[in-house]
């Protein structure tokens, strides 16, 4: 199976589950109506992890451009490799948050709020602040990219490195996602904002274009940053390849 193709089923798997539970905690008559951010954020965790289990072994599911950036940046990914994988990733992220609109399809005309709405398919500031917004992705995002590759660089019981990764996305969500969302993934957010630009959503507002470009600069300044960190201060010691495979 082709690598691109790995990547597009692995960014779908997380938009399917993770705009999933995110549907199912804000629209209304949803079973799962106001279970709360803890359900989101630990949803959105294994929904990384399933993700990596269902890719891995295919293209190294690395399912976020700023991943794949940072890998390339510290010379463990093919640079030949990044415009095709960065596209798959939007496109299956994009596909995933479609089926979600699909699954829910009754739940939209019974809830009125279009902002949560929006926050199905991708994310928004709790206070906006282009500035502090922007530097809260790249934190968020450096720390994601620094913890992956201290993880790929330390040896785990075979098959639990997703397990390992989908916890880690759990506490960047408790720990730093409050205040944007933590997209710390372009394709997540950008993939399923254009589906909800193009989609029929009933009773859907605007997409918010203007504060797109945060949840894509800020991720992959973050992780080029974090790369960037680990190479200076780890890299010289030993030398590994990126592997986050079952």
């Amino acid at each position: 199976m082709s690598i691109y193709l790995g990547e597009f089923i692995g960014t779908f798997i997380l938009m399917l589950l993770g705009s999933g539970v995110v549907a199912g905690v804000l629209l209304n008559d949803s079973k799962a109506k106001d279970a709360g951010w803890l359900v989101i954020v630990v949803a959105w965790g294994l929904a990384v992890s399933f993700a990596i289990y269902a890719a891995g072994n295919i293209s190294g599911a690395h399912i976020n451009p700023a991943v794949t950036l940072s890998l390339a940046f510290v010379g463990d990914f093919e640079w030949s490799k990044v415009p095709g994988y960065l596209a798959a990733q939007i496109l299956g992220a994009g596909l995933g948050s479609t089926l979600v609109w699909v699954h829910y399809l009754p739940h939209w005309k019974k809830s009125n709020d279009a902002g949560a709405k929006l926050a199905i398919f991708c994310t928004g500031p709790a206070i906006r602040s282009y500035a502090s917004n922007l530097v809260s992705e790249m934190i968020g995002t450096m720390v994601l990219i620094m913890s992956i590759l201290f993880i790929g660089a330390n040896e785990f019981t075979e098959g639990l490195n997703p397990l390992v990764i989908g916890a880690l996305i759990v506490v960047i969500g408790l720990s730093l996602g409050g205040t944007t969302g933590f997209a710390i993934n372009p394709a997540r957010d950008f993939g399923p904002r254009i589906a909800h630009f193009l989609l029929p959503i009933a009773g859907k507002g605007k997409s918010d274009w203007s504060y797109a470009w945060v949840p894509v600069v800020g991720p992959l300044l973050g992780g080029l940053l974090g790369g960037a960190l680990y190479k200076m201060l780890f890299l010289q010691q030993y030398h590994w390849t990126y592997s986050i495979v079952i």
